[in-house]
């Protein structure tokens, strides 16, 4: 049974968020600044932290940014009202596992909930000594490695995953709900831009291989079919 920590500011929401939770049949702790979201994560075991990005004392940014620089590696949620994209690719770039839009639907919650801690049961896809290829990225499926031009990139699990399956589907478009389906695990339909943003953040640390993921407007994405670098 996974232990969810919530750290919300709002009672109403903390409240619902945890009945929702409990539910579903999660152990469900509560606190209600960033202050004591950190104090809680030293104390024991955490399975995944809902944590909100406005809260007192501490915000949910420092809060994420503290836990991974001491070593927490528990799957972090952010819960945010804020809508510059900018913002969010913060939380990610600090370690976020995914974000959630307030307001939003505790169906949706409960689904990204499961989905993240299933990853972080198998964060990645390993293969038997295979090598994917596209352009000047390498793979090595085995060692989880990911390299461009021979350097090597640091990826989050989502990321690996989100690469992984552009490459081996290379020339083909996925749907937003296909790289749900086999990068988050979700298979069921919801309105998110987290796709967006996971592959906004993988063009850019990719570096200059980024172009090779090409945006198909009203269909999803697609990495390029020919090799060659950008």
């Amino acid at each position: 049974m996974a232990r969810i920590l919530i750290v919300e500011d709002e009672p109403d929401i903390a409240l619902g968020l945890q009945q929702d939770l409990l539910l579903e049949g999660y152990e469900v702790e509560v606190v209600h600044d960033g202050d004591k979201a950190v104090d809680r994560a030293e104390q024991g075991p955490i399975d995944l932290v809902l944590l909100d990005v406005m809260l007192p004392h501490k915000d949910g940014f420092a809060v994420c940014r503290e836990l991974r620089r001491s070593g927490k590696r528990m799957p972090i949620i952010l819960l945010t009202a804020r809508t510059h994209e900018a913002e969010k690719v913060l939380g990610l770039e600090l370690g976020a596992d995914d974000y959630v839009t307030k307001p939003f639907s505790p169906r949706e919650l409960i689904l990204r909930v499961g989905a993240v801690l299933r990853r972080a049961q198998s964060p990645a896809v390993a293969g038997s000594g295979r090598v994917l290829r596209g352009g000047p990225v390498t793979i090595d499926l085995n060692a989880m490695r990911v390299a461009v031009k021979d350097e090597n990139i640091d990826l989050t699990p989502t990321e690996y995953r989100l690469l992984v399956t552009l490459i081996e589907r290379r020339g083909r478009v996925q749907s937003r709900q296909q790289l749900l389906e086999n990068a988050w695990d979700i298979h069921a339909r919801i309105e998110t831009r987290t796709v967006d943003m996971h592959v906004q953040r993988l063009r850019t640390k990719l570096g200059v291989a980024g172009g090779m993921i090409e945006t198909v407007r009203g269909f999803g994405y697609r990495y390029r079919a020919r090799d060659g670098d950008e």
